[in-house]
């Protein structure tokens, strides 16, 4: 959600700020602000709804002295509470105009301290829960215990304050330090020479450092030029733990690589992201083989034992989750659900100690499934997670871990960490069969050699890219598309429909095709665009032929097919008015292609119908809030 990015160094702060807010865009947001300490009592603050260019501009007209300093801060707002206004925007000062405070998150009590606030004559400017942090701060620093002391106040506030938020203060009388703390979203420093930083995300500093600190929950920072001081909400270091990490990709990762969107350069990045998700995953041994997990705390003894597996997940994650579901079930026979993370929790899941809930998320912050978590192991499941975020906050609560390795995705819209999470999936599958016995040595490495494969075949996919473009742009002005599918096709086409969705602003639905008559099939009318995910004639034959019939029932009602199909595949020719060929692929693995060419199709109609395709409006990257 909201970007932060916190600067203490010898730099222009100005430009650090601004520069880590434009890396941070990805996120999604509707306004942006910078505050900039001049070291001298004097606190500036700009903020402007709408993209940041707006901000920009702001700064420009106000010139540079005016923001002159070499501690800074900076927020970029996904709003909660209060509309995307001028006014609501962050950062917030307190009265006097000295103490300023950036926040993501949501401040659940933030009623009654604002009641608190008024009572006590303090006139609040803005509509957000945020803008109470920022007056009992400087309330605390003006009297009673911790008065006169910057970080003792922040941290009585602190403890004062539920909800899930990261909060950055700083204060003009203490130009040289910056105060900052996380409970439930995500915060990490940044550690450089003569600099440090702070932000919701690496990006915001991988300019000027690659060396970094996680912090863990319910912990606060204080960061000069020159160090960094981390303790719990109540001051206290001893029995603090903090995870230093270096980052493993650079700056060149994070940019779009002559791309017109950071989207487009993910979609031809996804066989290097399925290849480097699988790498290390499997090992040779006197049996032959075994796939390893990144961060394994549950011996094979455990994975036996395990009489259920529940997948927790949310958007293009879920869909990740619903493949698990058939891979899973295929290979070890385990009964598997899978639920919506924001479902979970509240509907009383039957959960025990037999219980392993696979955990998936992108950013290893998302709220509802770090919840889901959270509930699993209050009641004593076990939780695997299948993260592409290092030393997250789901992870680090999890007791088994496989890491995607995609490196940052920028595009708010999932694509290659979509493909990596299914890929993964399939490795967490492969790793309960052999744990269980339900596939011997030899066979756990057959499959793990074809998934191996798989990323060439996702190359090879990339080629259709064109043909895919000039279907989009025939179809962009269509108010509805529909996509079917069948087995493993079922949850592509979900995926589809979602990908739409979210880029295009268009109505998208996907149905399991034998759903057809059940309902949907009244949709059918002249002209309606219907995508089509075929399977295999070789692997399910079964089901081809009853989605055969399902294309020539919708093309009967004057539907325009375009199917998505196997190469040779000669009996489908006759039915589909648009014929997009991916190569010949195990079933299970099939999802990995057949996305692949929705994913381009949805960009490509955003793109004609003059949309944002990296910041799809109202969504945000790392959802941290319920």
């Amino acid at each position: 959600m909201c970007g932060i990015v916190g600067y203490v160094g010898y730099r222009d702060a100005l430009g650090v700020v601004v520069d880590a807010l434009r890396r941070m865009e990805y996120r999604g947001y509707d306004s942006a602000g910078v505050a900039i300490l001049d070291g001298q009592g004097a606190l500036a603050v700009e903020r402007k709804a709408g993209r940041l260019a707006n901000l920009e501009a702001e700064l420009a007209e106000a010139g540079a002295v005016s923001f002159a300093g070499t501690t800074g801060m900076g927020h970029t707002r996904w709003a909660t509470h209060g509309a995307p206004t001028d006014r609501n925007a962050h950062p917030h000062r307190d009265v006097t105009g000295k103490v300023a405070v950036v926040h993501n998150g949501i401040i659940e009590n933030f009623a009654p301290l604002r009641r608190e606030l008024e009572d006590a004559g303090v006139e609040l400017r803005s509509d957000t829960d945020t803008e109470v942090a920022v007056h009992l701060v400087a309330h605390a620093y003006a009297d009673g215990p911790t008065a006169g002391d910057f970080p003792a106040s922040a941290l009585a506030v602190l403890r004062r304050l539920e909800g899930a938020f990261t909060l950055v203060f700083t204060h003009a009388d203490h130009p040289d330090v910056i105060v900052a703390a996380r409970r439930n979203t995500p915060l990490v420093v940044g550690v450089g020479k003569g600099e440090m930083f702070i932000a919701s995300d690496v990006t915001a500093f991988i300019e000027h450092t690659r060396e970094a600190v996680e912090l863990g929950q319910d912990q606060a920072v204080v960061i000069t030029s020159d160090s960094y001081r981390v303790t719990d909400f109540a001051g206290v270091e001893d029995g603090v733990r903090t995870r230093p990490f270096t980052i493993d990709w650079d700056l060149a990762a994070a940019e779009k690589g002559g791309h017109d969107y950071f989207m487009l350069k993910e979609i031809e990045e996804q066989p290097t992201a399925v290849a480097d998700t699988l790498i290390g995953h499997f090992t040779t041994d006197e049996s032959g083989g075994r796939i390893v997990l990144d961060e394994q705390r549950l011996a094979d003894q455990e994975l036996r034992e395990f009489d259920k597996v529940f997948v927790v997940a949310c958007g293009s994650s879920y869909h990740a989750g619903l493949l698990a579901k058939y891979a899973i079930e295929h290979w070890t026979r385990l009964p598997v659900e899978v639920e919506l993370a924001s479902e979970f929790r509240y509907r009383d899941p039957v959960l025990d100690r037999s219980t392993l809930v696979v955990a998936i998320s992108q950013s290893g912050e998302t709220a509802d499934t770090l919840e889901a978590v959270r509930h699993a192991k209050e009641q004593k499941a076990r939780v695997l997670a299948i993260c592409n975020t290092n030393g997250a906050q789901i992870p680090r609560e999890s007791d088994a871990v496989l890491y995607t390795r995609t490196g940052p995705e920028i595009g708010v819209a999932s694509t290659k960490a979509f493909l990596a999470q299914v890929a993964a999936n399939y490795l967490v599958g492969l790793a309960l069969a052999q744990a269980r016995g339900t596939k011997y040595p030899d066979e756990v490495a057959r499959e793990f050699n074809e998934l191996e494969a798989m990323p060439k075949l996702v190359e090879q996919v990339l080629e259709t890219a064109p043909q895919v473009r000039a279907i989009a742009r025939e179809l962009a002005h269509v108010p509805t598309v529909l996509f079917l599918g069948r087995h493993v096709g079922y949850p592509v086409a979900l995926e589809g429909a979602l990908k739409l969705k979210e880029l295009a602003y268009m109505h998208a639905e996907g149905f399991a095709a034998g759903e057809l008559k059940h309902g949907p099939i009244a949709l059918i009318e002249d002209g309606l665009p219907v995508i089509v995910v075929m399977p295999s004639p070789k692997g399910r034959a079964v089901l081809h032929s009853k989605l055969l019939s399902n294309i020539r029932e919708i093309q009967a009602r004057g539907a325009r097919t375009i199917v998505i199909a196997e190469e040779g595949d000669d009996t489908v020719r006759p039915f589909a008015d648009d014929l997009i060929e991916i190569p010949s692929a195990p079933t299970l693995f099939q999802p990995l292609l057949s996305t692949v060419p929705l994913q381009i199709f949805a960009a490509e109609v955003a793109q004609a119908r003059g949309y944002d395709v990296d910041k799809p409006r109202n969504l945000a990257k790392s959802v941290t809030v319920e």
